[in-house]
């Protein structure tokens, strides 16, 4: 069986303030289409970026904030899943909470090193 990160951009709405009810229910969301993957036997491991605390080095050591000086997109986090094929991946990503809000999923294929 392979690994895949599956890694979640949405577009950067400044102006979107959810209120707790509305982040209680994206958090359930999240929850329950994760679970879904993980009693398939298929997770791996998750991760939520931040988007407050970043950095970019660029060459020469120049360092400066991030994620970037026009945000147009936020990467959110990642999971890694287990899959036989990038297809069955690719419908393990179907039910992902962030197309719902105009976001997409990036799938890579993870190589071992």
């Amino acid at each position: 069986m392979n690994e895949f990160m599956m890694i979640f951009r949405n577009p950067y709405m400044p102006e979107f303030k959810p209120t707790f009810e509305q982040m209680q229910a994206s958090i359930k969301q999240w929850q329950d289409w994760i679970g879904g993957i993980a009693a398939q036997g298929k997770f791996v491991s998750t991760n939520r970026l931040s988007s407050i605390d970043s950095k970019i080095l660029k060459p020469n050591n120049v360092v400066t904030d991030g994620p970037y000086a026009e945000l147009k997109e936020i990467v959110g986090g990642n999971i890694v899943v287990k899959a036989d094929s990038m297809e069955e991946a690719l419908k393990l990503a179907e039910g992902c909470p962030v197309l719902s809000v105009g976001g997409h999923v990036e799938l890579r294929s993870i190589i071992k090193m």
